[in-house]
């Protein structure tokens, strides 16, 4: 099952959004991702009490957050640290990278160029990701950035292809961001009002992501380097290293 069985693996929490469960996916090999071991999902600091006391039972041993300092300074942590997990911050963009990104690629919104240009900021950062992703101690995992679908999605993907789900599953997993726009963007207007230059049409917009820019990102790593596999054997992860992710995540 691929796009309906949403409800299967959305935890719906009250403060919190796009937060998922990859398991089930199948791959090539004839294996299926296991469930409960990776989580992805965006920010957590607006998390209930009601949502604390569900995400207890997660046992979420590994916090790894994407978001650059200045946003984490701005939002928080949210609450896993102090129920148990560890925290690691790998800042998929750097602080003032937002600026060098739309230099290098132009200010074209969510686009797989866009995406492509995370990987200009340097290799540190997705190497050490898949070394974590490697140690089977580091389980389960929480994956996250600010809305859980471009920083997130990208890495999402890259495991994915490591994992050997085929594109429509990772085009389909991408997109499943898009199931939880409307709860999200109520949340805002309810709670906050709708951030300032936006009406409720363009920030349904902006919450959500379009299928094109996953299509374009993994095409463009095609071109560039190969495919995801390529790209990662070039920064320096190792076929061990790839055979412990599939030893932990995958069924027999």
């Amino acid at each position: 099952m691929v796009t309906d069985d949403y409800a299967e693996r959305h935890l719906s929490f009250e403060g919190c959004f796009n937060f998922r469960d990859i398991g089930g996916y199948e791959t090539s090999n004839g294996s299926a991702i296991r469930w409960g071991k990776y989580y992805r999902a965006g920010r957590q600091d607006r998390m209930t009490s009601k949502d604390i006391e569900r995400a207890k039972q997660l046992r979420i041993a590994t916090q790894i957050d994407l978001r650059r300092p200045d946003e984490i300074r701005e939002q928080g942590r949210g609450p896993f640290e102090d129920l148990g997990a560890r925290y690691e911050n790998l800042a998929v963009i750097p602080d003032g990278g937002s600026e060098r990104l739309n230099q290098l690629v132009g200010d074209v919104g969510i686009s797989g160029a866009r995406y492509l240009g995370y990987l200009d900021f340097g290799s540190e950062v997705w190497l050490r990701l898949f070394n974590i992703f490697a140690d089977a101690a580091n389980y389960p995992i929480l994956l996250h950035c600010t809305a859980g679908k471009d920083r997130t999605g990208v890495s999402t993907a890259f495991l994915l292809s490591v994992l050997g789900a085929g594109r429509p599953i990772i085009d389909a997993d991408y997109l499943m961001t898009n199931r939880d726009v409307e709860r999200q963007v109520d949340y805002v207007q309810q709670n906050f009002g709708l951030p300032k230059g936006y009406d409720r049409s363009s920030m349904m917009n902006a919450a959500g992501v379009p299928q094109t820019a996953i299509v374009d990102f993994l095409d463009g790593v095609d071109e560039r380097y190969g495919g995801p596999i390529d790209y990662l054997r070039e920064i320096g992860v190792t076929s061990n290293t790839f055979g412990r992710i599939r030893e932990i995540l995958l069924t027999n």
